[in-house]
């Protein structure tokens, strides 16, 4: 009977209330399921549809096939200590992935921010011979005692938010190297728009990893599918690899896929 009257009680709030939720749930996950928002807030799915179309023409969300992900400012940025807590789980099983990618003898430049520092920690200790180009302080210092691992710092000015190195002097050093690869972070893709930033100094660091390395792998939980932030790092052509984890919804693989991108899914 108590489940019963929850169930009421969330009926009782109406449209308002329901939107009220639907927001909510968008903040703390950057996405919705229409099935699973009609199982708790007991009411049709026919319902949900209808208020996920409203809160779409008012810009609150992006539509998607069984669900909708949030739309967040071009500039949103995740303080440090919540984006590194942020998807903790699948932020490590990519990192995993993306670290059994590089072999003995490579240089290897690991851009900022917490899913790299995950890539850091994960790491093999077995590796030899590999020279690590960073612009992360937390990534340096988590590579620090590595013993088969050469830690280079790009230089710089320390970003706090982030603590990364950006301009001025940020580039200087990658306009000198050839890597063979550089795994890169961003704070969304999208089929249409690429991998975006939501700061425009550490855009341009990104951009130069780029065009420093052979090969360029971008690493992305699923709640960054359809945020666009304001700076441009690169479209999906110039991505050799995105690796992202098993919570992107499909019908998201397959555009991306569609558009040329090959998806490794942790």
């Amino acid at each position: 009977m108590s489940g019963q009257k929850g169930h009421l009680a969330m009926t009782a709030f109406g449209a308002s209330g329901r939107h009220e939720q639907i927001v909510r749930v968008l903040q703390d996950t950057g996405r919705v399921s229409v099935v699973t928002l009609a199982t708790q807030l007991a009411v049709s799915v026919v319902t949900i549809r209808n208020d996920l179309d409203l809160l779409e023409r008012q810009g609150v969300l992006r539509r998607m096939r069984g669900g909708a992900v949030a739309v967040r400012a071009a500039r949103f940025e995740r303080p440090a200590h919540l984006a590194s807590e942020s998807y903790a789980e699948e932020k490590t099983r990519i990192a995993a992935v993306a670290a059994s990618l590089v072999r003995d003898g490579e240089t290897v430049i690991i851009d900022a921010g917490s899913t790299m520092v995950a890539l850091a920690r994960a790491m093999p200790r077995t590796l030899s011979d590999v020279v690590v180009v960073t612009s992360a302080l937390d990534v340096a210092l988590e590579l620090e005692e590595h013993p088969g691992v050469k830690v280079v710092v790009t230089g710089g000015t320390i970003r706090g938010r982030s603590r990364s190195l950006v301009a001025p002097l940020a580039t200087l050093l990658l306009g000198q190297i050839n890597a063979d690869v550089a795994f890169l972070s961003c704070a969304g893709f999208d089929p249409d728009k690429g991998f975006t930033n939501s700061n425009w100094e550490e855009a341009e660091v990104k951009s130069t990893m780029l065009t420093a390395a052979g090969r360029a792998v971008f690493l992305a939980d699923h709640s960054k599918f359809g945020h666009v932030g304001t700076a441009r790092i690169t479209g999906l052509d110039r991505a050799d690899v995105l690796v992202s984890d098993s919570g992107l919804d499909p019908e998201a693989a397959r555009a991306l896929e569609a558009k040329g991108l090959r998806l490794i899914l942790a």
